[in-house]
C-alpha cells in the first residue's frame, strides 16, 4: 500500500493509504504503484486519481514526490471531483 497526502494551500484534502495513484504530470499521466522508484515531478492540470475506490481531485500546478511508498501531492489548486 502507498501512504498518500494531497495538500493544497487551503487544506489537506486527503491523508491515507491506497493501492495506486495516477497523476497529471506536466508532460503526461504518471502511474504510481507500491515499490515505485524515488521521483519528483511537476504537476500539470488534470485529474488526480487515488486507487480503484474512486477518490478523484482536479489539480493544477505543484509537484508529486515519491519516496519509499510515500506519495506527497502538493498542488497550487485542487477540488474534489
Amino acid at each position: 500500500m502507498l501512504t498518500v497526502s494531497v495538500i493544497s494551500p487551503e487544506a489537506v484534502l486527503f491523508e491515507g493509504t491506497t493501492e495506486s495513484v495516477v497523476a497529471p504530470a506536466f508532460d503526461g499521466q504518471v502511474g504510481i504503484l507500491t515499490g515505485h522508484a524515488p521521483m519528483v515531478t511537476l504537476l500539470g492540470k488534470g485529474e488526480l486519481r487515488l486507487g480503484t475506490a474512486g477518490q478523484r481531485f482536479n489539480v493544477e500546478g505543484g509537484f508529486v514526490q515519491v519516496v519509499d511508498d510515500v506519495v506527497r501531492v502538493v498542488t497550487e489548486r485542487a477540488s474534489a471531483v
